[in-house]
C-alpha cells in the first residue's frame, strides 16, 4: 500500500501579536526591509529569466547557473536582523539573499557576484549561494546545514574576545534532521556560546513536505534536548518574529548561551528557478499568503503607513535595487586566464 504525504499548512495570521505595541518607526523599518528584499528578488528573476531561451537552458545568460530566491521568507530576516549589528554574524544558507539585504550587505557588490563579475563580492567567483561578506561578517553556502558549524566558530571567538557579539546560524526545516544541526545545538549549549539558531520551515525540502520527512511537527521542540529555549513562530509574521528574536539575542549577548527559534514560513517560488512544482498541493493558494501586502494592509490600519508613504518606500526600494543591477551589469567578466587566482589566501 502506498501512503501520501500530509498536505503542508500554509502559514496563517495568528491575529493581533505582541508586536501591535512597537514603535511606529521600527514598524515602517521592519516594512522597508521586507519591501527592499522583494524588489531585489524581482529583479533578480527578471534578469535571471531575460535571457535564459528559448526554452530554459540553466547555464545561459546573465546569470547563468542555478537560482534559488526567497520572495515569502521576508518576515524571518527582517524580524531577526532588526536586532542586529553588522559586528555581529549571520551564517545564511542556498536561499540567502533576504537575510543578505536584511543584515546591511552591500547591495552593489552583491548583485555583481550574482552575475559573476570582477565587482562582486569574491570577485565573481561564488556566485549566489557563496556570498561571503567580511565587512558585515556574513557569508552562506550551497550546502545543506553548512552555516552552523561556522556559527560556533564566530561565537567561540566573540565569547573568547569578551564581546557581546553574536552569531546567527540559519537553516532550512529540512537542515534541521541533518548531523551538523544536532552536533552544532549540543556543542552551543556545552559551551554556553552567543548563538541564535534560525529555522525557516517553508514547508518545502526541494520537493520533499516535512509531514513526509519529520518525525517532530516542530523542530523547536528539539531545542529542550539540548537545554536551550526553543520557540516556534506560526502565521510568518514579522512582528512576532521580531518579538522572539528580541528574547533570543538578548539572552545571547547576556551570555546565557543559545535558543532556537523556527518560523512557519512560506516559499512562494520555486525551489530553483525553473522548477515546475508540481509536487506542491498548496501552489494555487500560496500567493493570497503573501506576507507583503498582508504587512502593509496591518500598518495601514495602523495608522503607519498611508499611499504616499507605501510609494515612497517603494521608489527607493527600486532606485537602490537597479542601481545594483547597473553596477554589475557594468562590472567585468572575469578573464579565463585568472581562474586560478584567489584560491588560497
Amino acid at each position: 500500500m502506498t501512503t501520501r504525504a500530509a498536505r503542508p499548512s500554509i502559514p496563517q495570521p495568528s491575529g493581533g501579536a505582541a508586536g501591535d505595541a512597537l514603535d511606529p518607526a521600527v514598524r515602517r523599518g521592519l516594512y522597508e526591509t521586507m519591501v527592499l528584499s522583494r524588489t531585489y528578488e524581482e529583479a533578480i528573476l527578471r534578469e535571471y529569466h531575460a535571457d535564459k531561451g528559448p526554452g530554459f537552458d540553466i547555464g545561459k545568460g546573465l546569470i547563468p547557473g542555478e537560482m534559488h530566491l526567497s520572495a515569502g521568507q521576508e518576515p524571518v530576516a527582517a524580524g531577526i536582523c532588526a536586532h542586529l549589528t553588522t559586528d555581529d554574524a549571520v551564517t545564511a544558507t542556498h536561499r540567502p539573499h533576504h537575510f543578505a539585504v536584511a543584515h546591511g550587505v552591500d547591495l552593489r557588490r552583491m548583485t555583481a557576484e550574482i552575475f559573476g563579475r570582477e565587482g562582486g563580492l569574491g570577485r565573481g567567483r561564488g556566485g549566489h549561494m557563496h556570498l561571503f561578506d567580511p565587512a558585515t561578517h556574513f557569508s552562506c553556502s550551497g550546502i545543506i546545514a553548512e552555516g552552523y558549524p561556522p556559527a560556533l566558530g564566530q561565537a567561540f571567538a566573540f565569547h573568547r574576545q569578551g564581546t557581546d557579539r553574536i552569531a546567527v546560524a540559519v537553516t532550512g526545516e529540512g537542515a534541521a534532521n541533518q548531523g551538523a544541526f544536532h552536533e552544532s545545538l549540543n556543542l552551543a549549549a556545552r559551551w554556553r556560546l552567543p548563538v541564535v539558531f534560525v529555522v525557516e520551515d517553508n514547508d518545502w525540502g526541494i520537493s520533499v513536505a516535512r509531514t513526509a520527512s519529520t518525525a517532530v511537527d516542530s523542530n523547536a521542540d528539539r531545542a529542550v534536548a539540548y537545554g536551550i529555549p526553543g520557540e516556534r513562530i506560526e502565521g510568518n509574521e514579522v512582528e512576532a518574529v521580531h518579538d522572539a528574536a528580541r528574547r533570543a539575542v538578548a539572552r545571547a549577548r547576556a551570555g546565557e548561551g543559545p535558543s532556537l527559534i523556527e518560523v512557519h514560513t512560506l516559499r512562494l517560488w520555486g525551489h530553483f528557478e525553473g522548477d515546475a512544482q508540481g509536487y506542491r498541493f498548496d501552489l494555487e493558494e500560496a500567493p493570497s499568503h503573501d506576507p507583503l501586502p498582508r504587512y502593509e494592509a496591518r500598518l495601514r490600519e495602523a495608522g503607519v503607513l498611508d499611499d504616499t508613504a507605501v510609494e515612497q518606500i517603494r521608489s527607493a526600494a527600486s532606485e537602490r535595487v537597479e542601481d545594483a543591477i547597473a553596477f554589475a551589469m557594468s562590472s567585468p567578466v572575469p578573464d579565463p586566464a585568472s581562474a586560478t587566482s584567489y584560491v588560497f589566501a
